[in-house]
């Protein structure tokens, strides 16, 4: 069941945050940069995976953390020659990320998931291009997910 709200994913009950980024992100905007002040074991971490294993667009990777689980969905392609800012999000990305973040939910047990309007935002897609790629994906997922529609800094939304 997908529940659409307003407020700041970050003071989400929900036991996963997902969302966008590229491979080898450097996590300086956005949410990303949010969750890489919050939790920098998760970014270490990210970018020691993605060091090992070259990770393309269209996967996602988890990490869990002391209070939080995190998975990251490379929505976007990588940085043009390394730069700090990551390419642009597709939707061929979003929908192999969004089957990656279904099968990592079932294979993991997560109880509730809290997602952003991913990949329009850093990502440059439109949320009338996402919004049915979520629902397709996630939509008949057995537990509680949350779409943030529209982010309130500090707002903690009902869920």
């Amino acid at each position: 069941m997908i529940t659409k709200v307003r407020g700041d994913i970050l003071l989400t009950d929900a036991q996963a945050i997902a969302h966008g980024v590229a491979p080898h992100d450097h996590f300086n905007q956005g949410l990303a940069l949010a969750l890489r002040e919050r939790h920098p074991a998760m970014a270490k971490d990210f970018r020691h995976y993605c060091h090992q294993e070259n990770p393309s667009a269209g996967h996602a990777w988890l990490w869990a953390g002391p209070e939080r689980v995190i998975i990251n969905l490379m929505t976007q392609d990588p940085a043009p020659d390394n730069h700090a800012h990551p390419g642009k999000a597709s939707a061929h990305n979003v929908t192999h990320a969004l089957k990656e973040l279904r099968r990592i939910v079932e294979e993991q047990g997560i109880s509730s998931v809290a997602l952003p309007k991913l990949a329009t935002g850093v990502g440059g897609l439109s949320w009338n291009e996402v919004e049915p790629l979520i629902d397709s994906h996630l939509g008949d997922l057995n537990i509680p997910v949350i779409v943030y529609e529209a982010y309130e800094p500090g707002v903690k939304a009902a869920e």
